[in-house]
């Protein structure tokens, strides 16, 4: 059995959305974009801790920007074969094996009472209405919000575990633990008769009494005795506390990095423990399980997770770490956009999956800090994110505030990576090298350059009637025969294209990022930095050792690029921070 699709309608930040989900699956996404919208969502119908009162529609719960007072929230299960479900779930569950569980808030428009019906059947519209949430005994969530009580839990959640364990014995560890519990019970006594005796114990019990008597002779005949009530094995078992032995010394448990671990292990391991007859189908959720954990350690528990928790698990996370542990058809990303959040491709997808596998081994070149970003610009190696990076910072343009990410392709190519952003619907601007080849066996020679943005936009954006046309007209003319240097009708039809292209967030340079810099406003910033007075000899000591040099020129003239502010080689730049604003601003 697995919850396979949730769909949303008019709930919170969820104006309309369908989300499918696997059985091992990561959700991400930036802060307040609905991660833990989504899953209280899931635990209105299924959390066996909220009472009736809890899931009560309140007025957060109706989508905000526009007037609703309607809300929906669809749980649709595939797959159930389980004997318990099924017996429990009679003419609940349809002949594919399948059934839906809904969720219906409304809310009056003039007096704004609240009320909600739960509906469960096959599928739409062979559902029914119900009263009680009878199904949550055989299907139900359990879940971990990401502020965690340390502490409480797991005091509380280690006599839990006693009592799975002490259920999960054998006959042979019955009797040992009982002749052992009759042991300590035995030696508990004789340390309750000796304490008394204790002489600051001893004088405190004849304070009290002597103060006692002087208030009352009715309990004249009775003694108040301080008792240790050690013999009472069971509550001494129920106050054993967690800590931690180093060369059989008790040490403290140190930081929440190790709190949060054994939360966590505490949590998966009272899980571990089954009744020989499995009698409910729980979904783990866990909200940010990477709190307080480092790098390293964040990948072992998502490992960790995954293969301790049986059944379907449910994860949120602002951690690459983590996410690098998942599958790419595992993730889910959400994204807002003009105030709606939605889940890309439908969340867990083949879709993903297909264009990581194009990508193969060279998956390991994306960092996946990238999966979070709200835009991404794509570059060609390490000299262009040198520049780029440094130029970001005189501008202003506060990569991280903003949620940009700079990827260089680095001769791996464009299409891979645009694969993967498209299919995660993560919004990119693109910067390649206009650069002229010759063409192989021929006496022609080509615009590279402008032919990988015609491919890129043809493949990876969305189409325009204007750009179409322009393409037709022109894209004949960015090749030409017999010489090198192209004829002024080359010229005008590649800026003609340069021009469209731009408008889909793909920009060329003039030649490349080396002859860019020396055409723009810093020229005699490089030419002194260098000691040349050619332009020509200034790009090919840029050019030589590309990025080493061109890092040289910028920790020594960084400042220098404030005159770069409205230079096409901004445009990338500004571009990115207008994605980030429009998402922002709900555009």
């Amino acid at each position: 059995m697995i919850l396979s699709k949730i769909i949303l309608k008019g709930f919170r930040n969820f104006k309309y959305s369908e989300i499918n989900l696997c059985e091992k699956c990561l959700i991400i996404g930036a802060n307040d974009v609905g991660k833990t919208n989504l899953l209280w969502a899931v635990r209105l119908l299924l959390d066996r801790s909220l009472s009736d009162y809890d899931i009560e529609p309140q007025d957060t719960d109706f989508y905000a920007f526009e007037e609703t007072n309607e809300f929906e929230i669809q749980l649709h299960f595939t797959d159930i074969t389980e004997d318990f479900i099924l017996a429990k779930l009679q003419g609940d569950i349809s002949d594919a094996d399948e059934m839906l569980l809904l969720y219906n808030g409304h809310r009056n428009k003039y007096t704004n009472a609240k009320s909600y019906k739960i509906h469960i059947g096959p599928s739409l519209p062979l559902v029914k209405e119900i009263e009680d949430r009878y199904y949550r005994k055989v299907l139900n969530i359990k879940y971990i919000s990401s502020r965690r009580d340390f502490y409480n839990y797991i005091n509380r959640e280690k006599n839990n575990l006693f009592e799975l364990a002490k259920a999960n014995r054998t006959e042979e560890q019955i009797e040992e633990d009982d002749s052992l519990y009759s042991k300590i019970q035995s030696e508990l006594k004789k340390v309750d008769s000796e304490i008394p005796k204790l002489n600051y114990i001893s004088s405190a019990t004849d304070i009290i009494n002597t103060e006692l008597a002087k208030l009352s002779l009715h309990h004249a005949t009775q003694r108040i005795v301080f008792d240790a009530y050690t013999s009472n094995a069971d509550n001494l078992i129920k106050n054993v506390s967690i800590s931690s032995k180093n060369n059989d010394q008790n040490v403290l448990i140190g930081g929440d990095e190790r709190l949060n671990q054994i939360y966590l292990s505490l949590w998966a391991a009272r899980n571990e423990f089954k009744e020989e007859e499995i009698c409910e189908f729980s979904i783990f959720c866990i909200e940010e399980p990477e709190a307080h954990l480092h790098p390293h350690q964040q990948r072992k528990l998502a490992e960790y997770l995954n293969k301790s928790l049986k059944g379907q698990v449910i994860l949120t996370s602002h951690s690459p770490q983590i996410l690098s542990e998942f599958s790419p058809n595992s993730i889910v990303r959400l994204f807002n956009k003009n105030n709606k959040t939605t889940a890309a491709s439908n969340g867990c997808s083949s879709i993903i999956s297909d264009a990581f596998n194009d990508f193969g081994y060279r998956m390991s070149i994306i960092p996946a800090e990238a999966f979070f970003a709200n835009a991404v610009l794509l570059i060609e190696g390490p000299s262009e994110e040198i520049f780029y990076k440094t130029l970001a910072k005189k501008m202003d343009i506060d990569l991280d505030k903003h949620n940009i990410s700079i990827l260089m392709v680095d001769g791996v190519g464009f299409g891979n990576f645009l694969n993967i952003l498209n299919a995660l619907e993560i919004d990119w601007v693109l910067r390649t090298d206009n650069d002229i080849f010759k063409i192989p066996k021929k006496d022609e020679y080509v615009y590279a350059g402008i032919l990988r943005g015609i491919s890129c936009y043809r493949k990876y954006c969305k189409k325009t009637n204007l750009t179409d046309s322009v393409l037709e007209k022109n894209e004949s003319l960015v090749r030409w025969s017999s010489k090198k240097d192209p004829e002024p009708l080359n010229e005008k039809a590649a800026k003609e294209i340069i021009v469209q292209l731009e408008k889909h967030n793909i920009f060329l340079s003039f030649k490349d990022l080396e002859n860019d810099i020396i055409r723009s406003e810093i020229k005699d910033e490089v030419l002194a930095f260098f000691n040349e007075h050619s332009t020509d000899e200034a790009v090919a000591k840029m050019q030589n050792r590309k990025a080493i040099n061109l890092y040289d020129f910028l920790k020594k003239g960084k400042d220098s690029l404030d005159k770069l502010s409205k230079n096409p080689l901004a445009n990338p730049l500004i571009a990115c921070k207008l994605i980030t604003e429009s998402h922002h601003n709900g555009g």
